[in-house]
C-alpha cells in the first residue's frame, strides 16, 4: 500500500509547487519594497519590518492552527482543529486537494497566500499604526477573517466551494478580502497628520519598481502554481497572467499620457499590479484574449478608484490597497463569471458568454459575501485592539516617523 501511495507522487509536480511556494514567498519581500518606496523616508523601515514580521508570525500561525481552520474537513464555515500542529498532514497526497504532490507541499504553498494577504492591508494604515497593535490585529485578522474565508472558497466542505464559486488563485480569498479590510482600517484609523496641507509623495521610485518586478515575477508562482501540477493549465495560467499584466500596465500609461500629457513609471507599475490582481481569479479558467480585456479594464477601474473616487470620498488609503486590490479583485472575480471556459479548464465552468449566466450570479454572491463579512469582522477586530492597546501612534510619533519611534532605527544616514 505504501509503495502504491509513493507512486502517486509526481516529482515534476512536486518540484513545481515547491518552487511556486518560494516565488509566492518572494512576493511578500517584493511588496515590502513596493510599499516601502511609496511611503516617506522616515517610515521606510516600519513597512519592511511589518512585511517581514508577518512572514515570521503567519508561518507559525499556519502550521499550528491556520491550515487546519482553513483546509481540514469541517463544516461550511471552517475546518476546525483536526489538523492542529499539522497532525495528519503528512508526506503523502491528500486527494481532496492535490493527487500528485505531498500534502505538506500543498500546505506550504497555501501558507504563502496566508502570509501575503494581511501584508497587503499594510497599504491602508501605513505611517500611523503602533507595531504592537499591528501584531495583534494581524494575528486576529488571519484567524477570524482569512482562515474562514479561505475555507469557504477552497476548503473541503466550504459553502462557497459547494455553491460553485470560481477563484483559481485568490481574487476573492486574497485580494477582495485584503482590499475590504484595507478600506475598513483606513476609514477607522483616519487620515495621516497634515494630509490636508500637502500630499506625501513616494520617497524612492527605484524601490517601487524593484518591488513591482519582484511581484510580477512571484505572481507566476501565485497563479500558475495554483494548478498544483506542471501541466497545461499551469502554462495557460502563466501566459494569461503575463498578458493581463502587460495589457494593464500599457493601458494605465496610455491613460496618463492622454490625460496629463506624460506617462509615468509609477502609473505603469500601478497598472501592472492592477492587471495581476484582476487576472488572479480567472487565470486558470480563461484564454489569452479575455486576459487582455481583463487587464485593460482593470487599469480603467483601478485608476478611477484611486484618482477620482478616493479624493471625492476623502478617506486616506495611504498606498491604495483598496483601490488596487479590492477594486481589481472584484472586477477579476466578476470577469471570471463572464469569460470562464471549460475548454481551458474542465474542472471549472463555462461563464456568461458561453451560455451559463448562473456562474456569473454565483460570482456576484461570492463577491458580496466577502465584502460584507470582511468589512464587518475587520471593523470589530480593529475596535477590540484599539480598546485594549490603542491602534494609532500619537501625533509626535507620527511626525517623527515610525522608523525611530517604533523600531529605533533609520533607513538612511543623515549627513549634517
Amino acid at each position: 500500500m505504501s509503495k502504491r501511495k509513493e507512486k502517486m507522487i509526481n516529482s515534476g509536480d512536486t518540484a513545481w509547487v515547491l518552487f511556486s511556494s518560494a516565488l509566492v514567498m518572494l512576493m511578500t519581500a517584493g511588496l515590502a519594497f513596493f510599499y516601502g518606496g511609496m511611503v516617506r523616508r522616515k517610515n521606510m523601515l516600519s513597512v519592511l519590518m511589518q512585511c517581514f514580521i508577518i512572514l515570521c508570525v503567519l508561518s507559525l500561525h499556519w502550521v499550528l492552527f491556520g491550515y487546519s481552520l482553513s483546509f481540514a474537513p469541517g463544516n461550511g464555515f471552517w475546518g476546525g482543529f483536526g489538523w492542529f500542529g499539522l497532525n495528519g498532514v503528512g508526506l503523502q497526497p491528500y486527494p481532496d486537494y492535490a493527487v500528485t504532490i505531498p500534502h505538506q507541499a500543498f500546505m506550504i504553498f497555501q501558507a504563502m497566500f496566508a502570509i501575503i494577504t494581511p501584508a497587503l492591508i499594510i497599504g491602508a494604515f501605513a505611517e500611523r499604526m503602533k507595531f504592537s497593535a499591528f501584531l495583534v490585529f494581524t494575528i486576529l485578522w488571519a484567524t477570524f477573517v482569512y482562515d474562514p474565508l479561505c475555507h469557504w472558497v477552497w476548503g473541503t466542505g466550504g459553502w462557497l466551494k459547494k455553491l460553485g464559486a470560481l477563484d483559481f488563485a485568490g481574487g476573492t480569498v486574497v485580494h477582495i478580502n485584503a482590499g475590504m479590510a484595507a478600506l475598513a482600517t483606513a476609514l477607522i484609523i483616519g487620515k495621516r497628520e497634515n494630509l490636508n496641507r500637502y500630499t506625501p509623495i513616494p520617497h524612492n521610485m527605484p524601490f517601487i519598481i524593484l518591488g513591482t518586478a519582484l511581484l510580477w515575477f512571484g505572481w507566476f508562482g501565485f497563479n500558475a502554481g495554483s494548478a498544483l501540477a506542471a501541466n497545461g493549465i499551469a502554462v495557460s495560467a502563466f501566459v494569461t497572467t503575463n498578458t493581463s499584466a502587460a495589457a494593464a500596465g500599457l493601458t494605465w500609461a496610455m491613460i496618463e499620457w492622454r490625460l496629463n500629457g506624460k506617462p509615468t513609471i509609477f502609473g505603469t507599475a500601478s497598472g501592472i499590479v492592477a492587471g495581476l490582481v484582476a487576472i488572479t481569479p480567472a487565470s486558470g479558467f480563461v484564454s489569452v484574449i479575455p486576459a487582455i480585456f481583463i487587464g485593460m479594464l482593470a487599469s480603467v477601474f483601478c485608476l478611477t478608484a484611486v484618482s477620482i473616487v478616493k479624493p471625492k470620498l476623502g478617506y486616506d488609503d495611504s498606498l491604495d490597497a483598496f483601490g488596487i486590490h479590492c477594486v481589481g479583485g472584484i472586477w477579476g472575480a466578476l470577469a471570471t463569471g463572464v469569460f470562464a471556459s471549460k475548454a481551458i479548464n474542465p474542472s471549472g465552468a463555462d461563464g456568461l458568454l458561453l451560455g451559463n449566466p448562473g456562474q456569473f450570479l454565483i460570482q456576484i454572491i461570492a463577491v458580496l459575501t466577502t465584502i460584507a463579512y470582511t468589512f464587518t469582522v475587520t471593523f470589530i477586530i480593529y475596535k477590540l485592539v484599539d480598546m485594549f492597546l490603542g491602534v494609532r501612534v500619537n501625533e509626535r510619533e507620527e511626525l517623527m516617523g515610525l522608523d525611530i519611534t517604533q523600531h529605533h532605527e533609520r533607513a538612511y544616514t543623515v549627513l549634517e
